[in-house]
């Protein structure tokens, strides 16, 4: 810990408010797709189904849509190899130069001939395949039931093998390697393709024992377990009667059944079920402090649709995914702007009319100049192959982003292109996607002249207060607080509540996100438990997250549960349900993170270091998780191998002015203050923001003599951070030492102006007003 600043005339010891060494690491989000057993141990897999039909049983009775969904991507979601339809991919052999793979089919064999960095080759048989356009990726067994994805991945349309990593060097031991944790099947891929997954794993020998109804999307992924359907069906089918078996959903859950496999999500109870709430099992990435998602909302990483969704008008308006997608070939219920104009044509109050070629100032196959509608017919207008026109809805208001090397997916935020928030932030828009050889100075000058005023729409607001917060700018609490308290959308009052958590500390923004506590809405429940987590030894604020434990919806009594873990009554339901949903997740490197941070809060950091140390284990290329561990070996008095962690966190995300920062106090626990003012320096260059790094600098240059240099950092950290009363108050002990009386006087002042009961600037203030009497008391000269 950093020394005191000094002593004052001899007799005042003058203590400065020092940072933690180590903060609590924050929770890491579940964002895998985890599952667990549906029945005791002991049950046959027959027995688990029991009440699954298959999608096959469907058929008789609902043939359209049967024959609808043979053939989908939903049916071809997982299958085994078939000569009819893979044999063109393996034959001839291929090889695939950057993986070092060769494949080729022998005998009725389908192999992978995989080199290892030192040249050596090791044979794979391939045992299943999951997708079917725009790519496919073929499945290898492993010891401990495990399935693993090839890192080659074949696109059918151009008969290509092809790496999913496109230039990444991803080397074995590697989370994301394909014979790693990041490339599981039973973990990452299972239960997005086929029917009711049961993960199935044992911790204790790390191995899976993995099932499902169905190897494929098939009816019951959708509608739930049939066979009580089609019994009553046999049995009543004739009678007149109302089948009971059916229940009927409101939209929303038929929305949250897609989410289910749509969603960029994590698994916390490994039972949903259709119809169920989607927040009742999983948990959703939304946009945060990190780059998933563009500051407007755009997707930039993979997002698989339904968040941006819920933060689309359209969904804001009753919209649902049933509206423009046929639900069993999940293909378009119409092309291009036909689908659009069933709404936007005067038929629906909530849909503004939109003429086609008006609206979009570009030429529209399928209108006329005018905007009306030629008599070209629907199937003519299917059969021609021509690239989309400028004016098809679909280019502006969802582009596509490449995913996967191979595969193009729109945008389901359904927002409008803004070349200004490209301008100023660096946000794609759909003009310069199209027009890549052009600026956004030219794309803005159009839309102006095109659309006026109604650019600058409450999105760009919104983009603008979002890219402020991610770069830890105070101007953006004001428009986030308004985004949380105001916003007609669920969505974006959560992704405020996330962002304005940083300044959770300051009364307006406390209280903000504790009226949130009481939203109609779950998610947004949710994230303002989240942000509150870090201020629980506040005032009220316990109080406030505790009544999430008893919240109807299962997510939010986790993230209470989560919060509260120092304190929680681990016999009540949210403990219980805190528990299991973390046992669920123990195969993968975040699960154990978790496990380790409940056992710290547990008091039990013997057992805390072991899921930390497997953690690092199953993902030593992380350099979060070495961060982590470093904080949990530090809590411990481990210091050395504390820093030693830091430094490869460091190596492996040198950009980072956390890692460095906190890098930099742990060198001074070691009484390295060198290596200590080295780090603190790095953290300060890559975010000049810092204020912690800029405090503890001012405080490790004072410690060996280097005051001018103390005071500027100093004055840097109360710049950074208006709102914290130890800089102004570091700064007045030094000056102070100085004897600068009347500048200490001033520093002082402004602490107790940002905390007026700071009673260390209050003495620090009595006894300079004394120390000031004093000199004007004394006579010239002595």
């Amino acid at each position: 810990m950093w020394l005191p600043a000094g002593v004052v005339a001899g007799a005042i010891v003058i203590g400065v408010v020092v940072e933690k060494a180590w903060m609590k690491a924050p929770p890491i989000p579940v964002v895998v797709n985890d599952f667990e057993k549906l029945s005791p141990p002991g049950k046959s897999k027959e027995e688990s189904y029991s009440a699954y039909a298959g999608s096959s049983s469907c058929q008789p009775c609902h043939e359209e849509e049967y024959q609808l969904w043979k053939g989908s991507h939903h049916d071809l979601a997982q299958r085994s190899l078939d000569p009819k339809i893979d044999d063109r991919a393996f034959i001839p052999r291929r090889e695939l130069r950057q993986a070092t793979e060769i494949l080729r089919k022998s005998g009725t064999n389908y192999e992978a001939a995989i080199a290892d960095s030192k040249g050596a080759s090791e044979l794979f048989h391939m045992e299943g395949v999951i997708g079917v356009s725009p790519l496919r990726q073929f499945l290898v067994p492993f010891s401990g039931g495990r399935l693993q994805t090839l890192e080659a991945s074949y696109d059918p349309r151009s008969n290509e093998w092809f790496s999913v990593y496109a230039n990444e060097d991803r080397q074995p031991g590697e989370w994301g390697h394909w014979t790693g944790r990041g490339m599981n099947w039973n973990s990452m891929c299972a239960s997005c393709h086929n029917t009711r997954v049961r993960k199935n794993y044992e911790e204790g020998s790390d191995a899976y024992h993995t099932t499902a109804a169905e190897a494929a999307v098939g009816c019951e992924a959708c509608h739930g377990a049939l066979k009580a359907h089609n019994d009553w069906q046999q049995q009543f089918g004739k009678s007149g009667q109302k089948d009971p078996t059916l229940p009927k959903w409101p939209p929303a859950r038929v929305v949250d059944n897609c989410g289910f496999c749509h969603a960029r999500r994590g698994d916390v109870t490994g039972d949903f079920r259709p119809g169920d709430d989607f927040l009742d099992h999983l948990t959703l990435e939304i946009p945060d402090g990190t780059e998933t998602f563009y500051a407007d909302g755009q997707v930039r990483e993979e997002d698989y649709e339904y968040a941006v969704f819920l933060g689309s008008r359209m969904h804001g308006r009753g919209v649902g995914c049933g509206d423009c997608h046929n639900p069993h070939s999940a293909k378009a219920i119409l092309p291009g702007n036909w689908l659009c104009m069933r709404c936007h044509n005067g038929s629906y109050t909530n849909a503004p009319v939109i003429e086609p070629v008006a609206h979009s100032h570009h030429k529209v196959f399928g209108y006329d100049s005018k905007g009306a509608q030629p008599s070209t017919d629907l199937m003519a207008y299917q059969a021609r192959v021509v690239k989309e026109t400028g004016g098809e809805c679909v280019n502006c208001h969802m582009p596509q982003t490449v995913y996967m090397q191979r595969h193009w997916r729109h945008d389901h935020g359904f927002s409008s292109p803004d070349p200004l928030l490209t301008k100023e932030l660096g946000i794609p828009n759909a003009c310069n996607r199209c027009h890549a050889d052009r600026d956004s100075e030219w794309a803005s000058r159009y839309c102006n002249e095109w659309y006026g005023p109604r650019m600058d729409r409450p999105a760009r607001g919104r983009g603008r207060a979002i890219a402020a917060a991610r770069k830890n700018d105070p101007s953006a609490r004001p428009a986030l607080l308004d985004m949380l308290r105001t916003n007609d959308i669920a969505y974006w009052r959560a992704v405020a509540a996330v962002l304005v958590g940083p300044w959770a500390a300051e009364a307006p923004v406390r209280n903000g996100l504790e009226l949130g506590l009481s939203d109609s809405n779950a998610l947004v429940r949710i994230e303002c438990i989240r942000a509150l987590e870090p201020f629980t030894g506040m005032a009220g604020v316990t109080d406030a997250l505790t009544s999430g434990l008893d919240d109807s919806v299962r997510g939010v009594r986790l993230a209470a549960a989560w919060a509260l873990r120092s304190n929680l009554d681990f016999s009540s339901k949210a403990a219980k349900e805190l528990l299991r949903s973390l046992t669920i997740n123990s195969d993968q490197p975040a699960g154990q993170m978790l496990l380790g941070a409940l056992d710290m809060a547990r008091g039990t950091p013997a057992q805390a270091v072991e899921h930390y140390r497997k953690a690092v284990e199953w993902d030593p290329s992380s350099a979060a998780v070495h961060h982590d561990y470093a904080v949990v070996l530090s809590d411990l008095n481990r210091g050395r191998e504390a820093v030693e962690q830091l430094e490869l966190a460091c190596r492996l995300d040198p950009t980072n002015a956390e890692f460095q920062f906190k890098l930099g106090l742990g060198w001074n626990e070691l009484g390295q203050t060198a290596k200590s003012i080295e780090s603190l320096q790095a953290a300060v260059r890559l975010d000049p923001g810092q204020a912690r790094a800029w405090y503890n600098l001012g405080l490790a240059f004072n410690s060996i003599g280097r005051t001018n240099e103390a005071l500027e950092a100093l004055g840097r950290a109360e710049s950074a951070d208006k709102s914290d009363s130890r800089s102004p108050y570091a700064r007045a002990t030094i000056l102070a030492q100085m004897g600068k009386l009347n500048e200490a006087n001033a520093a002082a002042r402004r602490a107790l102006e940002i905390e007026p009961e700071f009673g260390p600037a209050r003495q620090l203030l009595r006894s300079l007003e004394m120390m000031s009497k004093e000199q004007a008391g004394r006579p010239e000269g002595k």
